[in-house]
């Protein structure tokens, strides 16, 4: 019978026990949500990477892995763009060849114990570093950031107030490590144990000693989520009957999802006065979605619109990042052939030039984003340092009915409440949309994908100044500064040793007869 080790000495069989051991995580992440996972589904990669015969194989393995990570990831992309998936999960697969090569540098076999200790740090470093770069709205942004699969998990949560999802995703990736460390390396179990008993130090102090959000008075925000249905004017009708049902329910504001009217209102003044007929009724501005081609500029844009009873306010947020290859080709003259053998887009949009916080009411500050833009923690603090009572993200995940999308999205917005302690309302046209607490936590229950309705959250307003809306992305500076420290580190280890070494005495060339040679002859 075959051991392990013999399995996996076929080059296409380790590459495949690596994209496999790579796309282990995605389990913690909605709709599996088996969130308790996370903590060891990065072990078997990490054993694998320890393992590796050469430094090149390393690099190879974590280039199949980050492949698997991100194919698993993104697998709902597939009815839309189709082979061009796999093209996309290879090109940022290779983010984690460089880190293959470090966990063996750091983990593997020929480590002594202090490399081994100074790995549980180096190693999650690394890997934020990766989510760091993969976070460039070019190259799909922070999508799947593996601290996001924790967006049910009190304690992680108040970890995000501290330091942001990144915060959460360096301390998972720190606990696989100390996991591996005491499967694999016996002689540095002690310094293993020592990194969980960090960890869980460092979890406790932000969960005693975090600020907790102050909150102070209620608004009542109402999401109006038409269902699945063709064409912008029957969708446009069924929103509009919903949203009368609204009227003597005390709405603050009527929120719908992205896309959620089909022309510009420049263009259709008839809707934009059934529009603020509406608001008259409700006695609640309304905050819609445009996606049209504007009158008053050229292209496509994709808009927040907050209508009052007299009609828009005039108040407009323009999307500012686009969904690559959703909403726009990057390079299109080289991978314009996406939109051949896919449904990207045939035209790209238009990008919004800055944020937007706007005035509801009797004095109510909301800070909209539209969809993918509730990937970026960086949009939500600078809402929040804006002044920002209630972040709204209005979103449209229709064309992935059915598949994970729905629910990964919507998990986003807990992450986003508790990193700027401000509650958010997650609005969409086919669900799920949901509203959380300035602490993450669920404000009622959600209107899942199979729902055409409205329902009405009574949002707790929230005060204060979370540390992350504070100081920022710091728990990433500090990864990157573990990273040049260790970099530098190795440059003079390597100069000392090559100081150190024994010159080695090269022998004199012979002669046919045994003497030596004379130079010049």
């Amino acid at each position: 019978m075959k051991t392990l080790g013999h399995w996996l000495a076929s080059r296409w069989r380790r590459s495949l026990a690596a994209a496999l051991a790579g796309a282990l995580p995605v389990l913690a992440f909605p709709a599996p949500a088996l969130w308790w996972c996370a903590g060891v589904a990065l072990v078997p990669w990490l054993l694998l990477l320890r393992t590796a015969p050469t430094g090149r194989r390393a690099v190879y393995d974590g280039w199949c892995g980050g492949f698997g990570f991100m194919l698993a990831m993104h697998h709902w992309l597939l009815p839309s763009l189709h082979v061009f998936t796999f093209v996309i999960a290879a090109l940022l697969g290779a983010l984690w060849a460089p880190w293959g090569r470090l966990v063996l540098r750091m983990l593997g076999p020929a480590a002594p114990p202090r490399r081994v200790a100074a790995g549980l740090v180096v190693v999650p470093s690394g890997w934020l570093s990766i989510e760091l770069v993969r976070s460039w709205q070019g190259l799909g942004g922070p999508w799947g950031m593996l601290g996001a699969s924790q967006w049910q998990v009190a304690p992680a949560l108040t970890l995000a107030s501290v330091g942001g999802v990144w915060l959460i995703s360096f301390l998972v990736v720190a606990v696989n490590a100390a996991v591996a460390v005491l499967v694999a390396v016996r002689r540095a179990r002690t310094p293993a144990v020592a990194g969980l008993a960090a960890v869980a130090a460092v979890t406790s102090a932000a969960w005693v000693w975090a600020p907790r959000p102050d909150t102070g008075g209620t608004v009542a925000v109402a999401v109006v989520q038409p269902g699945v249905i063709a064409g912008p004017d029957r969708r446009f009708d069924r929103e509009e009957q919903l949203t009368r049902r609204l009227a003597g329910r005390g709405v603050d504001l009527v929120v719908w999802g992205e896309s959620s009217v089909g022309f510009d209102l420049a263009e259709r003044p008839g809707l934009a006065r059934r529009l603020a007929a509406l608001s008259r009724e409700t006695g609640a501005d309304l905050l819609v979605n445009v996606d049209a081609r504007r009158s008053d500029r050229p292209g496509i844009y994709k808009s927040s619109v907050l209508v009052g009873p007299q009609g828009p306010t005039g108040d407009r947020y323009d999307k500012m990042r686009l969904v690559p290859f959703g909403e726009y080709v990057p390079a299109r003259s080289l991978l314009g052939w996406a939109t051949s053998v896919g449904k990207a887009a045939g035209e790209d949009r238009r990008r919004g030039s800055e944020q937007v916080v706007m005035r509801v009411g009797d004095g109510l500050r909301i800070g909209p984003m539209v969809c993918f833009e509730t990937a970026f923690p960086d949009l939500t603090r600078h809402l929040a340092q804006d002044g920002a009572d209630v972040l709204v993200g209005q979103s449209a995940t229709s064309t992935f009915q059915g598949s994970w999308a729905p629910a990964q999205h919507a998990s986003l917005a807990a992450l986003r409440a508790a990193e700027t302690g401000r509650p958010m309302i997650h609005a969409t046209l086919t669900g799920i949309s949901a509203g959380y607490a300035a602490d993450g936590t669920r404000i009622g229950p959600g209107l899942g994908t199979d729902a055409s309705a409205a329902r009405v959250y009574d949002v707790p307003l929230a005060r204060g100044t979370t540390p992350y809306v504070r100081f920022g992305d710091w728990a990433v500076y500090a990864a990157l500064l573990v990273l040049v420290v260790w970099a530098a580190a190795e440059g003079v280890r390597t100069l000392r040793f090559r100081r150190n070494a024994p010159e080695r005495r090269v022998p004199p060339a012979r002669t046919a007869h045994g003497s030596p040679a004379r130079p010049g002859r």
